[in-house]
């Protein structure tokens, strides 16, 4: 046996206790979204630390400051919030704490147009997924299937088809998590410039392409494309078509396509045939442009590298088994396959990967 005394030993024990109770992160996370707390702190752009008690007051009156306190505390370990500790006298550690946001809590304070990283938040921990995580290990016994399925009964995506409050939800959530990307890209990426029909592939609403039309005037035409039953509830926007259809048998032509999260719910044999389309849509020189999760190739401890791969495991236990975050090499491949000879990849916003195919002649 080892010695238990070392600081190896010692520090092992930590980090499995850690990994075991770390289900409370997110579930703190939930907690104050539900509470509505970043916006209560924030109110307006103030951020004036409040203690757990005057948190309460604004936001749910009744409430125990106590159990608050707690859950901010931990939540300060992972940069939601910033404590500053005042001395108390009347308090049993003679500490008031007082809380206010900071940079990633400050991604879940509400904008103008109502959206946030709330929302995906809660989208995570609706109890119908929730239901799916103890059962990870089958996708290793039978990958044919995602635990979602095994837990609910039928995939993610036709189940929220049946539940118009999780359909919302989670347009929302996609949404709170869009929005902030495309204003990263759109201001680091260029790929759009010369480029004067574009479509978009899986579009939904078609928020992403009236950006990309509101930044690049060049553009002419866009073309908006996704499954009938979604663009039938798209609203008109301005040098936009709604097209209905399915990516799986053809793509409408295009001087450059666009997706963004497209290819990643999909196995590799899916992901071929949709760049194919793609690659009989587009002239030589059209490009494709996917915005994917892209996985480094070592693994690594940094904060990216954990971020996409839960992420991997996120897509695996709720969307598809063998849907998955790749490579920039797994990616080449399949670019290859489907008959573009050239990638290029702009790694502009930290988790999301601008990813250029490009046709050939």
């Amino acid at each position: 046996m080892e010695n238990e005394t070392t600081e190896q030993r010692n520090q092992a024990r930590l980090a499995i206790m850690e990994m075991t109770n770390m289900i409370s992160v997110p579930m703190c996370l939930h907690a104050i979204v539900r509470l509505n707390v970043p916006d209560a702190i924030w109110e307006g752009g103030s951020n004036a630390p409040l203690s757990a008690s005057q948190i309460l007051t604004r936001v749910f009156p009744s409430g125990d400051p106590q159990n608050l306190q707690r859950i901010l505390r931990l939540l300060t370990t992972y940069g939601i919030f910033t404590e500053h500790l005042l001395h108390d006298p009347s308090s049993d550690d003679q500490v008031l704490r007082k809380y206010s946001l900071a940079d990633v809590g400050k991604t879940l304070v509400t904008d103008q147009d109502g959206l946030s990283y709330g929302a995906y938040v809660l989208q995570h921990y609706q109890q119908e997924l929730m239901k799916a995580w103890p059962l990870v290990h089958e996708a290793v016994i039978d990958s044919s299937t995602e635990p979602f399925v095994k837990a609910n009964g039928e995939p993610a995506y036709s189940y929220y088809g049946k539940k118009p409050e999780m359909n919302d939800l989670m347009l929302k959530a996609m949404s709170g998590v869009s929005v902030p990307f495309m204003k990263a890209i759109l201001n680091g990426y260029t790929g759009f410039d010369g480029v004067q029909r574009l479509v978009d592939v899986g579009g939904s609403a078609g928020d992403c392409l009236k950006m990309i039309l509101q930044k690049h005037t060049n553009i002419k035409e866009g073309v908006n494309f996704d499954l009938p039953e979604v663009v039938a509830k798209a609203p008109s926007i301005p040098g936009v078509t709604h097209v209905g259809g399915d990516m799986f048998k053809s793509i409408p032509n295009g001087d450059a396509i666009f997706m963004k999260w497209v290819l990643t719910t999909w196995t590799d044999e899916e992901c071929k045939q949709i760049m194919r389309n793609c690659y009989n849509a587009l002239p030589v020189g059209g490009k494709m442009i996917a915005c994917e999760p892209v996985l480094p190739q070592e693994s690594d401890n940094s904060l990216r590298t954990r971020a996409l791969l839960e992420g991997d495991i996120f897509v695996m236990t709720i969307y598809r088994a063998k849907g998955k975050h790749r490579t920039e090499e797994e990616f080449r491949q399949l670019g290859l396959s489907a008959g573009f000879p050239r990638l290029q990849a702009f790694y502009i916003d930290h988790f999301y990967t601008v990813l250029e195919f490009q046709k050939g002649s």
